[in-house]
């Protein structure tokens, strides 16, 4: 395992960390706390030091794994939760000190901890990037001890722009990955000067940039991958990283082309990411053990050739970038 400073919280994480969206279910199955202490042991076992969650995952179901796994353990884990899409209907005029307050006291409850390392907004809507009462609210709680740090996750780079304006912001989560490159522009750089570190999440476009899924691929209805696609659920960016699926699928085929002896891709889309020395980790997801090694497998990888990096970036400007690179 490499590992990486994020950003002005000083604390030294796993460059491939761990995302539990799926973490003991997966789109509609039922939660199986057996399957998550497993993925999450197998990744504290090889060396994974950073855990992301979320109140609303498995209806604070991931929470408690986290928190069961993470007690059980005598490593350093830091532990990450986000809070806000609870609020319903999710609009700005719900986000109030109190509301957050509460849940943050709710995650350290589920999880067993008296203090969080990171807490981060959850995709909030914009117009709460302009509130400084709302970023005060989480001084208040660094001060009762309750958590370390502060944390966003963003939908939009202008939100990213936004919030690290604020001192107390600490990181950005973000989506980044060969379909969804522009964040590498302006708002690296800017998080760089200010010492944000950043947290890469769907950094495989959910499931696409592994190159197993066809047009005879099917996704069950509770899939966001079969629900979301035109953004009937929540922000479309977040299926497919925006990306029209079977233009995805033809993108795909050349990606395979370049790596032809290559049958996960996973490994190469991670890679790919790390690359850049701005982003602190990156948290794909795990529904099953075998993920975690696969994840992890980017650290057996020869370095990408010219030829190959050459080849990635005219995909990305043949088939993607007219398409998304605008819109997030």
């Amino acid at each position: 395992m490499n590992y990486r400073t994020l950003g002005k919280t000083g604390f030294n994480i796993s460059e491939i960390s761990l995302g539990t969206w799926q973490v003991g279910g997966k789109w509609g199955a039922p939660f199986s706390d057996k399957s998550a202490d497993q993925i999450l042991n197998t990744a504290i076992d090889n060396g994974i030091n950073f855990i992301d969650t979320a109140d609303v995952y498995e209806s604070g179901l991931s929470e408690t794994a986290v928190g069961r796994v993470v007690r059980s353990r005598s490593e350093r884990i830091y532990v990450a939760s986000k809070c806000g899409r609870q609020i319903n209907p999710h609009i700005n005029e719900g986000y109030t000190p109190a509301a957050l307050q509460k849940y943050v006291e709710d995650t350290l409850q589920r999880m067993g901890l008296e203090t969080l390392d990171l807490i981060q907004l959850h995709c909030p809507p914009t117009e709460v990037y302009y509130r400084p009462e709302i970023f005060e609210t989480f001084e208040k709680l660094k001060a009762q001890g309750k958590i370390l740090h502060l944390g966003v996750s963003v939908e939009k780079i202008e939100e990213a722009l936004k919030a690290i304006q604020f001192s107390n912001v600490t990181t950005v989560q973000i989506i980044f990955n060969l379909f969804r490159q522009r964040p590498a522009e302006l708002f690296f750089q800017e998080a760089a000067k200010k010492k944000v570190g950043i947290i890469v999440r769907v950094p495989l476009a959910s499931g696409l940039l592994t190159g197993k899924f066809s047009t005879d691929s099917t996704f069950s209805k509770d899939d966001h991958r079969q629900f979301n696609r035109d953004g009937a659920g929540f922000d479309k960016g977040e299926t497919f990283s925006g990306v029209d699926y079977a233009t995805g699928l033809k993108a795909m085929e050349e990606l395979k082309a370049l790596f032809p002896s290559v049958e996960n891709l996973a490994p190469i889309a991670l890679k790919w990411i790390l690359r850049f020395p701005e982003v602190s980790c990156i948290i794909p997801g795990a529904s099953k053990v075998e993920q975690v090694h696969s994840n992890l497998s980017t650290f057996d990888l020869p370095n990408f050739t010219f030829s190959q990096l050459q080849g990635m970036q005219r995909i990305y400007e043949k088939y993607i970038k007219q398409e998304v690179h605008h819109l997030w």
